[in-house]
């Protein structure tokens, strides 16, 4: 059901390309000023979602609203920013006449210059596109998205080609950016991203929905903890049977339980080897989260 005020509004929304079902019924209400990211592995229905909340897919199901708009209608008033992996940029044009020529097309957009700052190319601004390297093409995305001065900025796989030193100053940005309470959506697969900038986690599989909700809910929502451990000479397989261990691994003298129950497996490992020593035991990280609930077969 559509929801008034929110940013974004999904109400069973579906996909199909013959017998791929890329989104399968997936509901999703993203309030103003919120930063979620979007997770799940490849052919997992995150980028169909993305084109069909920007307008360039149309839906065999359900609705998409933006700010209570169609999404053909809030691009158009300038609403939407999109930075799309693939986007294609005009190889004889310079980057200030890209930027400047989408800034022509909106009635409020960002004035030219700010957007080129807030991208950190101001340096590239007589520079043709076709000279660019993959990591300062993206940046140039971001410029273009920056531009139309969006409420919603929706971005794939924004920081993919950039180096360590580029995607620290670009997220450096996105803050600038959502700092004025904007909303942003991205797709991404660099884990340590979303859980250090987003403020909310939407993991996909399968087109689906499989979990929803803050770093920590995610996690938690992953269930179990990780046992690590000193233990020489012990193989792997003897140490899954203990117990409320799920899996074993072992790296030189140091052993991985991932535990349905660490306390009953604890527990087990020291009655069973009582010369284990270093003990530590942690949570599930986004990462472990990840992984556990996108791997899971579909119900």
């Amino acid at each position: 059901m559509k929801q008034l005020g929110a940013a974004v509004s999904i109400a069973g929304l579906r996909k199909h390309y013959g017998d791929v079902r890329a989104v399968d019924g997936i509901d999703l209400l993203i309030a103003p000023g919120e930063v979620v990211a979007l997770l799940g592995p490849n052919g997992a229905g995150k980028s169909t979602t993305v084109d069909m909340i920007i307008g360039l897919t149309r839906p065999d199901a359900g609705e998409v609203t933006v700010f209570g708009k169609q999404p053909a209608d809030a691009v158009a008033e300038g609403s939407i920013g999109a930075m799309l992996q693939n986007g294609t940029l005009l190889d004889d044009a310079t980057v200030g006449e890209t930027v400047a020529m989408i800034a022509s097309l909106h009635r409020r957009p960002m004035p030219v210059a700010e957007a080129l700052r807030r991208a950190g190319i101001e340096d590239l601004v007589n520079r043709r596109c076709t000279k660019l390297s993959g990591g300062q093409k993206q940046r140039v995305r971001f410029a273009v998205a920056l531009v139309s001065n969006p409420d919603l900025l929706v971005l794939d796989e924004p920081t993919a080609a950039m180096d360590v030193g580029t995607r620290r100053e670009f997220w450096a940005s996105m803050r600038e950016f959502t700092d004025a309470g904007r909303t942003v959506l991205f797709a991404t697969h660099y884990l340590d991203e979303a859980e250090e900038f987003a403020d909310r986690v939407v993991l996909m599989r399968s087109g689906r929905i499989v979990a929803d909700g803050s770093v920590a809910k995610v996690r938690e929502m992953a269930s179990g903890r990780t046992i690590n451990a000193v233990l020489p000479y012990v193989a792997a397989d003897e140490l899954v049977r203990l117990p409320g261990v799920l899996d074993a691994t072992r790296r030189a003298e140091r052993v991985q339980l991932d535990c349905t129950d660490s306390d009953t497996a604890l527990r087990a490992l020291l009655n069973t080897y009582p010369d284990v020593h270093d003990i530590e035991i942690s949570a599930a990280g986004l990462e472990e989260a990840f992984l556990a609930l996108t791997a899971k077969e579909n119900a």
